[in-house]
């Protein structure tokens, strides 16, 4: 699962595995760990929020899995938090906060829904860690204290089914949709690391389509965000009580603009090299990680994906710094959550180009855990736990 509101569409063809009568409640597509870690009967009954039955199902692909010695059933420490299992719900933007990007009050049940299992790690949908880094509508933010209190409703549904539940922090940078941005207010900038139009399909879900040149970030307002990126992650947990944060560093948004040199243009102290252009993620995972401990503290990537005009042609070199680099100075972070070469943004590819591959991330990061998210299916989530250890979104 990859974290945009495309995600409930594309994902329905991979759930199909499961049972033909199963129909995704919430329309939101796959999140199957409530199936996977199902008991042995290896059957599941979803419910709608009305709390009708929906299908009951025996998804014979997981009775083949002999989940009693996978270790994607087996337990793992992430970060403060011990798992149940190594299934974890990946980050699905719903667009159902209210116009003041405050989540509604669906949302405590659309999460407790997904956490029947106890021990399961849900990563939130990501969520503007300010009104001015954002630029979608409804989307939920974690900067007042309107939806700090929702959250933390949302937080208590998935505590008292002893679950745990990480927020994605998210700043959209050329991403957003410069008139949705205006409407928010007047003052706000359309900014980016660099000068750089946003070129090929983006995920912007009322854009003109226009292309529209960002204003580079000045050093000021870079300081400014790395600011914000810590109080949101303070509001998240220290408030609103959230086991973790995740910065999404993934997919064409704001920090993943300055890690590329696709988007990183830039001839300071944020760009024109390896280690400059790791530099405002670097003082992002550093902020955060003082504000609420590395260890609550999380990180995600896309190295290989071409989405929202994205994809240098030197990934290794730029991934392997900035991954070593927090290696160093975090040694204790949460996790780093890797999103497949298989999948470019909401499609899935036919076949992996060749020399695409996370391992060398994998490589740099071991023994700690690492969340890998994109098309899995039953039999494929299995063998990638056993062969590489990695938690399974």
């Amino acid at each position: 699962m990859v974290c945009h509101c495309h995600t409930a569409h594309r994902n329905r063809k991979h759930i199909s595995q499961f049972g033909k009568e199963y129909q995704p409640p919430f329309e939101d597509g796959l999140f199957y760990s409530a199936a996977i870690v199902q008991q042995s009967h290896h059957a599941a009954i979803w419910r709608s929020h009305e709390g009708q039955k929906r299908s009951t199902f025996v998804p014979t692909s997981l009775a083949n899995l002999n989940m009693s010695s996978s270790k994607l059933f087996q337990t793992i420490q992430v970060g403060d938090i011990t798992l149940d299992h190594r299934v974890v719900m990946a980050p699905l933007t719903r667009f159902r906060a209210t116009d003041s990007h405050v989540p509604s009050s669906l949302a405590a049940e659309y999460y407790s829904q997904r956490v029947s299992t106890p021990g399961t790690l849900i990563v939130a949908e990501a969520t503007f860690i300010s009104a001015n880094a954002g630029g979608y509508g409804n989307v939920p933010g974690i900067w007042s204290v309107e939806q700090i209190d929702a959250w933390t409703r949302i937080v208590d549904a998935v505590h008292v089914k002893g679950s745990f539940i990480y927020l994605q922090l998210w700043s959209l940078g050329r991403s957003d949709d410069p008139s949705q941005l205006k409407k928010e207010d007047p003052t706000f900038c359309y900014v980016s690391s660099s000068p750089i139009a946003l070129t090929g399909k983006a995920v912007t879900p009322s854009s003109s389509g226009t292309a529209i040149v960002p204003r580079a970030m000045t050093i000021p307002e870079i300081e400014e965000y790395v600011h914000l990126y810590a109080t949101a992650a303070s509001n998240a947990v220290l408030k609103a009580g959230f086991d973790g944060v995740e910065i999404h560093a993934a997919s064409g948004y704001l920090v993943d603009q300055f890690l590329q040199d696709v988007t990183n243009q830039r001839t300071d102290k944020y760009g024109g090299s390896i280690e400059n252009r790791s530099q405002f993620a670097l003082d992002v995972i550093d902020a955060v990680a003082n504000a609420v401990g590395a260890s609550r503290t999380a990180i995600r990537f896309s190295p290989w994906s071409t989405v929202q005009g994205m994809g240098m042609k030197d990934v290794i070199p730029q991934f392997s710094h900035v991954v070593t680099c927090i290696r160093n100075l975090h040694p204790s972070l949460a996790y780093i959550h890797l999103v497949e070469p298989r999948v470019d943004g909401w499609d899935d590819l036919t076949e992996i180009p060749v020399g695409q591959s996370n391992d060398f991330i994998r490589n740099i990061w071991a023994p700690r855990p690492i969340i890998t998210a994109g098309g899995y299916n039953p039999e494929t989530a299995k063998d990638v736990a056993e062969k590489k250890g990695d938690l399974i979104a």
